[in-house]
């Protein structure tokens, strides 16, 4: 199937930090391509790919699980690993679900995650029905472009696809499991207002990390899509500042690039 306008994967080589930035279920990279594009101006390394069953139609996800989404992650990161002297790896909402488990996995060859309304379970109260349910009900309603700033419109799946929901639920599990083994510096940014992932996620997530350089921000003005909504300049700011703050030539190619 042809990819959506819009949701091609994004890479630019730049200087010797790279950024791996990491979607949202059932949505592209097109949600994340203008933070992409931001750290591109700034001379950074960025790897922004398009996940499997992603950016098509919705019935391609029902052939795809968490561990083809997983995968497709730590290829990218592989490849930002064998290029660059750091890396730091980007999520929103499942996106942050999947850099957490490739901060947990990976240790120390990551520098620093960046964490924009990270899903950490699946909260409809049917969720529990989800591995008997997915075989009689193919879809339900969507959950793309939740987003307050007028006019912005997510490229995402009109429905979710229950065998994939279910595979998502299995991803929450693992992560979850998994927290307590991330340490490195965290930066994570979440909306009061979200219809898709409650702020309990986040909190759990803060409470569960190992890490003790974190910082939390909260974002007044977006809803779920945050990084298309009113915040997304101070999101693409605050991250390429905490970048900066770890690693020393950051400044130095970002000056290099006009920034």
């Amino acid at each position: 199937m042809p990819v959506l306008p819009g949701a091609e994967p994004f890479r630019h080589e730049g200087g010797e930090v790279g950024v791996l930035l990491c979607h949202g279920f059932t949505g592209s990279p097109q949600s994340m391509r203008p933070w992409a594009e931001y750290l591109a101006g700034k001379g950074l390394t960025v790897s922004l790919p398009l996940l499997p069953g992603h950016g098509t139609r919705w019935q391609d996800m029902q052939l795809t699980g968490w561990e083809d989404w997983y995968a497709e992650v730590d290829r990218a990161l592989q490849e930002l690993l064998d290029r660059c002297e750091q890396v730091f790896v980007f999520g929103l909402s499942m996106g942050g679900a999947l850099t957490l488990r490739l901060a947990a996995k990976h240790g120390d060859a990551i520098s620093g995650l960046v964490l924009v309304n990270p899903a950490n379970k699946v909260h409809d109260p049917l969720a529990f029905a989800l591995p008997v349910a997915k075989h009689f009900i193919r879809s339900t309603p969507g959950i793309a472009s939740d987003i307050a700033k007028p006019g912005s419109e997510e490229v995402g799946y009109d429905r979710v696809p229950t065998r994939a929901a279910d595979s998502l639920r299995k991803l929450f599990q693992r992560v979850d499991a998994d927290l307590p083994q991330v340490t490195q510096p965290v930066l994570l940014l979440h909306s009061p207002q979200d219809h898709v992932v409650p702020p309990v996620d986040s909190a759990r997530i803060l409470a569960r990390i190992s890490s003790t350089d974190v910082t939390e921000t909260l974002l007044e003005q977006s809803y779920h899509v945050a990084t298309l909504d009113h915040d997304a300049e101070r999101i693409f700011a605050d991250s390429f500042a905490f970048v900066g703050r770890l690693a020393e030539s950051v400044g130095r190619e970002g000056a290099e690039a006009g920034g």
